[in-house]
């Protein structure tokens, strides 16, 4: 418990100095946003903010680790490692995509077919050694399954090793994408990020504390490293609270890709090797509405375009827009809504579903054992 707590103070500490250090570097450097000429016109006052602040958050993340074990005395394990490995990795695919963007001020950087090779070549090598029988423990325990999860391992939903693999891809990719949609407001996706990790903080420690290494039982979780999860995921929330502090409205720094690919892949690297693959859609809920505004928008768009069929029946015309522009938040935007309205409820509406979350969690564990 001991290492929680130095991971989560530490990696606040770190953030919210390496923050101010960052502006100041990428101001000088010249590392500005470039700002879509397309998108609401609330947001070209952010153009030339300084971008790629989510190094600053990966970084502390990782010292912020290390120096908690380093601290305890206890060694790292491969759980926990294996989600660095996915935080970092994702971080390196974002941090490309910034750099681009800013070296040619431009808004697109990385082509999506590149970012997605570099997304799929990291979820898919995390997805490898997690399966591997390389890393099970004395218990026979690997950091991942091949079972479909939603709070603990479906019993008669084991898969085969590509379909298991094909889902951690899936996960991964996902979630890295949908917390990038999210990035696109002042705090929003730092401030719903850190509500997740402490979700994921409590529910690390609740299996340490229920496993079934130490206590067999009818509702025990057979989960490797949960201990050392919990640190990784209290050291993310520690990095989000100190990055927050800048990049709350008026942001001062911007996340970028480095930031947003990188949480959103260890929400999913934690939410695998927890055994909780379909827990995170409630605990994650907003970042699967806002994702699903984009497939709901891209989709109505091209059908309507190409089916007559298609617009008799839901009576649309061709080019139809179900939002007024997507991702979710800047339809709200469009309404009339101050950025700052929209973040502080979608912060909310986070809340309910982490709280939602941990619910059910809780109570399938007290109904098991009741």
């Amino acid at each position: 418990m001991r290492a929680i707590l130095f991971g989560g103070g530490l990696s606040l500490l770190i953030s919210l100095l390496g923050t101010r250090y960052a502006i100041r570097f990428f101001t000088r450097q010249g590392f500005g946003q470039p700002i879509r000429d397309d998108g609401p016109t609330t947001h070209h006052v952010k153009r030339g903010t300084p971008t790629m602040g989510g190094a600053v958050v990966v970084l502390a993340t990782v010292v912020g680790y290390f120096a908690a074990k380093l601290i305890t005395g206890q060694a790292p394990t491969a759980s926990a490692l294996l989600l660095i490995f996915l935080l970092v990795g994702l971080g390196v695919v974002g941090f490309l995509d910034d750099f681009l963007k800013v070296s040619r001020q431009h808004s697109t950087g990385l082509r999506s077919r590149a970012k997605m090779i570099g997304q799929t070549v990291v979820a898919v090598v995390f997805g490898v050694l997690a399966l591997s029988p390389w890393l099970e423990d004395e218990r026979g325990w690997r950091p991942a399954s091949d079972h479909i999860s939603f709070i603990r391992d479906y019993d008669r939903f084991a898969l085969p090793a590509v379909l298991a693999l094909l889902l951690i891809w899936f996960v991964v990719t996902g979630f890295s994408n949908a917390v990038n949609l999210a990035d696109g407001l002042d705090g929003l996706a730092a401030g719903s990020s850190l509500f997740i990790f402490g979700a994921y903080t409590l529910v690390n420690i609740w299996q340490n504390s229920q496993s079934c290494a130490l206590e067999a039982g009818p509702k025990c979780y057979e989960v490797r490293d949960p201990l050392d999860l919990a640190v990784v995921a209290a050291a993310l929330t520690g990095a989000c609270f100190g990055f927050l502090w800048w990049n709350a409205s008026p942001a001062q720094i911007i996340m970028g890709d480095t930031g947003s690919l990188a949480l959103g892949g260890a929400m999913a690297g934690l939410a695998i090797m927890t055994r909780t693959e379909l827990l995170l859609v409630v605990i994650g809920g907003l970042f699967v509405a806002i994702t699903l505004s984009v497939m709901i928008q891209v989709s109505v768009f091209k059908l309507s375009r190409a089916s007559g069929l298609f617009r008799s029946i839901f009576r649309v015309q061709p080019g139809h827009r179900v939002f007024r522009m997507t991702p979710l938040h800047h339809h709200f935007e469009m309404l009339g809504w101050e950025q700052v309205t929209i973040v502080i409820r979608f912060w909310i509406v986070t809340g309910l579903a982490v709280a939602t979350g941990l619910g059910i969690f809780y109570a399938e564990w007290v109904a098991g054992v009741g």
